[in-house]
């Protein structure tokens, strides 16, 4: 799969291409991530289990939305079977992708409890609490440190997973060469990701102002501009059958 470096202004362009698909017919899309929402707070009722299960399903979910952007592009309607076409398409590599983020992600939580030990575990409890005045500035700074950390080692396992889902569903690339090349991909677009990320940031913080509203919108073209980025990187995914 050959990928390819893009101009620092297309940070900019998988967003307007987002909303661009987002538009032909919002309603479907928004109904999309509030079904996916609704099973993400279903599992989530399961102790402990629920959030291990869903590390493990959600690169299936978003096989099945990237199965949803690439038939929107095509002009083909968009209905609710879509979130689940990653269950009948490659699911084991999609599965495989899951554990390899939830691996990931519990490893980077052990390293950030042991860097940030018994201090971040009381800033923690104290910001839960609603009282982070009692949280002195030995602490604070050491819990600081831990989630830096936690940052930085989160970075490439989200670089590793951006691409992959598409990769998988539409390409049929195994899971491992999925997960390497999209770190690959991504490193090589550094720019117009960074481009991409403050611009996602910057309209998050204008959804949320707007509440519900802006993040039913907000949300879908997250999720859609994660195909769009994907189909300017990557040559054309193939016509669906």
């Amino acid at each position: 799969m050959p990928f390819r470096r893009v101009p620092f202004s297309h940070g900019w362009r998988w967003i307007a291409q987002a909303f661009s698909l987002f538009r032909r017919n919002p309603l479907i899309w928004i109904v999309l991530n509030l079904a996916l929402l609704m099973i993400v707070l279903g599992a989530d009722l399961l102790p402990v289990i629920g959030m291990y299960l869903m590390y493990l399903l959600m690169p299936l979910f978003f096989g099945g939305l990237m199965t949803a952007c690439r038939d929107a592009e095509a002009g083909q309607e968009i209905e609710i079977a879509h979130l689940f076409a990653g269950f009948r398409q490659n699911a084991s590599q999609l599965v495989t992708v899951g554990g390899v983020y939830l691996v990931g992600n519990v490893a980077i939580a052990g390293v950030a409890m042991y860097v940030g030990g018994a201090e971040l575990r009381e800033a923690v409890q104290a910001a839960a609490e609603g009282a982070p005045e009692r949280i002195d500035p030995e602490v604070a700074n050491q819990a600081m440190l831990a989630v830096l950390l936690a940052a930085a080692l989160f970075v490439p396992l989200a670089m590793a997973v951006w691409f992959a889902p598409a990769l998988v569903v539409l390409d049929r690339v195994p899971a491992p060469r999925a997960l390497l090349l999209s770190m690959q991909a991504c490193l090589a677009n550094l720019l117009p990701f960074l481009l991409y990320g403050a611009l996602m940031s910057a309209l998050f913080v204008v959804a949320a102002l707007l509440l519900f509203v802006g993040l039913a919108v907000w949300v879908p073209i997250a999720v859609i501009s994660a195909y769009t980025s994907y189909r300017d990187v990557f040559a054309p995914a193939p016509t669906p059958a």
